[in-house]
This record gives structure tokens, sequence and C-alpha cells, in this order.
């Protein structure tokens, strides 16, 4: 049974390997190769560059969206792609359905590119796609290709609801709801879809409350810190409504496109005063529209990449919200309530989501300014996070060269080596680390002193932790329950005396 056909969708991710850094590099130069051609007009040569970006690094999802932008624009946005697709793709077809049944997901995602650069509107092989990204593990990516379908076909009922499910995966509430709704709406009396309505409900309720509370205090904040001289022609004291303002921000900033559309700088300012007034939808069409007029300028594809990350970081900081009242409300003696574990699942997700988005976001940042070692220690973070040791490992130990970067590197070294169960080099760069971390970094410190002293105590060391644990103790006895393991340590170590 696939997963859009599936309630409960799929657990297992097939396994992949991830591109060496030499593939990486590879597709980076052909990705900005294709930029430059496209630009040109050229969409035949740009399309077959970056398909293979997406065969060289094929979950990079910033490949696949400028490769569908490209077929978009090729065929004029027509919705049917080329006129002779239908017999053109049948091959295709055969071969995406076989590695579909075989199980070869990155071959499904293959062929299915195959199909959409004859048909970028073609609904089974996105849905298709959609199903091998999600065995991969590739949530996000499953969802995207699912809403580009939907840009043609949003209607079918099929589609929103594999759609809907993965937006209740990731904690996007209302607009699973929405689509559930589209799904009653087809068949009344589809089961499934009256019960998710009911079901998400609560939740999209607490999520839009506490969203709009938080987003008020922003608003409040961005419009006290902002310039309050009152525009030409209005008088001192007349209070202005947010949407005049942001009309005032934003009208010479459109002036300043319209007369130099191959500025990148207008379109990064007019994205910011949508932000800042939480219309993020206006700031990313914003963005987009400047991404053929600047030839797909840098900080305009980051600045996209940034804006598409908003709404998982929003949904995470409600989650943790919930997740904190809900702690608060319950008996500290209790186990944690069905809804608590649920939420709890989903700020995992959400956390894993942020750190993929960030991932790629650096790793681009590092790849276009190699000196700069600030991109090299996010980057080393976010593949710690992920796991993905020896290259975190790799980009630290460039970082830990520039002073600048230094203590941050030498810290998260030890975190990386401490997963790699090498205590001794774990401890080397953490001690490294504590001299040279600021005097207001004071709660980065209190950390690697932890560190430091549980990993002797975890190696039978126990003089050593107990004289780095009682340095912590002396800054902060409260820090992290280590007066009660400095007593432990203390018997531990008066035990092996003895004996």
């Amino acid at each position: 049974m696939s997963p859009s056909e599936d309630p409960g969708m799929t657990t297992e991710v097939a396994r992949v390997p991830e591109p060496t850094p030499e593939q990486r590099r590879i597709a980076a130069e052909r990705f900005e190769r294709a930029n430059q051609v496209i630009a040109t007009g050229n969409y035949d040569y740009g399309i077959q560059l970056l398909l293979t970006c997406c065969k060289l690094d094929p979950g990079n999802l910033i490949y696949r969206q400028a490769l569908r932008r490209t077929q978009r624009a090729k065929f004029n946005n027509n919705l049917r792609g080329s006129r002779f697709a239908f017999l053109s793709n049948s091959a295709a077809k055969a071969r995406l359905k076989a590695a579909k049944h075989s199980g070869d997901y990155l071959k499904v995602l293959e062929q299915g590119e195959e199909i959409l650069a004859r048909n970028p509107w073609d609904l089974g092989a996105q849905m298709d796609m959609a199903e091998a990204a999600l065995q991969l593990g590739w949530l996000d990516m499953a969802i995207w290709l699912l809403e580009q379908a939907r840009q043609r076909d949003g209607q079918n009922p099929d589609l929103n609801r594999f759609l809907a499910r993965l937006y209740e995966q990731r904690g996007n509430f209302s607009q699973a709801i929405a689509l559930w709704e589209l799904v009653k709406k087809a068949d009344p009396t589809d089961e499934e879809a009256q019960r998710k309505g009911k079901d998400l409900a609560a939740s999209e309720t607490i999520s839009r409350g506490r969203y709009e509370e938080s987003a008020l205090r922003r608003r409040v904040h961005d419009l006290e810190s902002q310039d309050t001289a009152p525009p030409e022609g209005v008088e001192e004291g007349t209070e202005l409504a947010p949407v005049d303002r942001v009309a005032r921000e934003s009208a010479p900033l459109l002036a300043k496109i319209a007369a130099t559309p191959n500025d990148p700088l207008p379109y990064l300012q007019l994205a910011a005063v949508y932000s800042r007034a939480g219309r993020y939808d206006e700031a990313r069409d914003v963005l987009t529209s400047g991404l053929g007029p600047t030839g797909q300028h840098f900080q305009i594809r980051i600045e996209l990449m940034e804006l598409d990350l908003e709404p998982f970081r929003r949904n995470l900081a409600i989650a943790e919200e919930r997740l904190e009242d809900l702690a608060a409300a319950r008996d500290p003696s209790a186990e944690m309530t069905p809804q608590e574990e649920e939420l709890r699942r989903i700020r995992l997700r959400l956390l894993k989501e942020i750190n993929a988005r960030e991932l790629e976001i650096y790793r681009i940042k590092a790849d276009r300014f190699p000196t700069d070692m600030s991109h090299r220690v996010e980057l080393g973070l976010r593949l710690l996070r992920a796991g993905q040791l020896d290259e975190a490992i790799t980009e630290l130990q460039q970082a830990r060269k520039d002073p600048r970067t230094q203590w941050r590197a030498l810290m998260y070294l030890g975190f990386a080596f401490k997963s790699r169960n090498n205590w001794r080099l774990a401890q080397r760069n953490f001690k490294e680390s504590l001299e040279h971390i600021p005097e207001t970094e004071e709660g980065q410190r209190k950390e690697v002193m932890f560190q430091l002293a549980q990993g002797h105590a975890e190696h039978n060391e126990f003089a050593e932790a107990i004289d780095i644990g009682t340095e912590l103790a002396n800054l902060d006895f409260n820090y992290r329950d280590i007066g009660r393991l400095l007593d432990e340590w203390q018997k531990r170590l008066d035990e092996s005396k003895s004996s």
C-alpha cells in the first residue's frame, strides 16, 4: 500500500548514500553554469545541467526548484508541456513504474524528472516522485512536489488527501484542514476527511491563537522601533495604520524595481518590508519575481530559502510553547499525556526539518564564500546535529584556524569526537575551547566544563572529573545537577582507593 493510500503513512526510510564532497562541488558548479545560461534564454541546456545536479545530489531541493521553474518557463507556463508529451513520455513512464515496483526510489525520481522535462505538470509523475521522496526520508521534498502538482490539479481528491497527511505529519494543521475540506467537498461521505477535520481543529485553534499572539507582539515591537515621523502631508500626532506604513515604505522600492529591474537590492529591501509586516507570501512573490531579472542573484536565492524556513520556525515556537503549558499544568509525578507525546513528535520533526534546511543554506554559503569561516562553523554544527560526524569534523577543523571562530569550532569538535566515542580527541578540543571562550560567553563556558567533567567520570577518571566539576560548582552549584554528581564521583573515587 502506498503512502497516499495508507492513513498511517510509512515509517521505514530507505538508506541513500550521501553525495561525496566532489559530487557536491561538481553539482554546485553545474548549478552556477545553469543559472548563467538560463539567464540568456537557453532553457534546454540549463535543464540538462540541472538534471545533472539532481542526479549528483538528489536530496537537494534547491536544484529541483530551479529545474521546475526553468521547465515551466520553457513552455510559457501553458499547463500541458510539449504537444507530444503523452507519446514521448510513454517509455519513461514505464521505466518509472518498474523502478517504483522494485523499490528503486532514486530511479523513480530520475525517471520522473525525465517525464517532467517534457510536461512539468504531469500529475502521475509528481505523485510517484512524492512517494519516492517520502520513502527516502525527504518529507520536505515530498510536500514540495505535491504542492507543485496542485498548481494545475488543485481539486484532485487523491492529491489533496496525500498532501493533507504530509502537512499533518509536519505540524501544518491549518493547511491540512483546508485540504481535508476539499476532500470532503469532493466526497461528502468520506469518513476520513470528516474525522480529520474534527481531530485537527483543536490543534489548529491552539496554533493560530499562539501564533497570532506572538505575531502581534512582534508587530508592536516592529512599529515601535520604526521611524515614527509621519509622511509628508500628514500632521504630527496622526496615527498611521500598519497597512499605510507598509504602503509608504514599499512605494519607492516598487518604483526602483520598475526603473532598474536588474538591481537585486530593491527586491531584497521590499521583501524585508513585507516580512516585517508578517506578509510572507508577498515577500516571497517579490523575491521570486526578482530571480529572472537579476540572473538568479545569490542573495535573493538565499533570502528565499530563509523565507521558506519561517513557517517551520513559527510552528516550532508554537509547539514548544504549548509543550511548556501542558507540562506546567500536569502533575510532575504523572506520565506525559498523549497530546504531549504527539507534540513532542511534531517538535522533533520540525527540528529535523529546520536543521536540514539550514544545513543546505550554510553549505551553499560556505561554497560561495570559502574564506568566511563563520559559515563553516554553522555548517559544521548542522552536520553534527544531522549525525554526519566525519563531514562535520572536516568543516570544523577548517574553521578552528580562524581566531574569530576558533572557540566555537573547538567546542563543536569536542561534541563531534564525543559522538564518535573518541574521548581523547573530545577532551583535547573541549580543553582548548575552554582556553579561548570569551568571558561574556558564561553559559558556553559552563557547558564545556560540564562536558569535560562528565567525560572524565564516564572514563573512570574521577579525580579529574572532581577537579573540573568543583570549578563549575563554584560558578554555578545548580548547573545540571553538578552538586549531586560531585558527591557521586567522590564516593566512586573513595571506593576505588579502598579496593
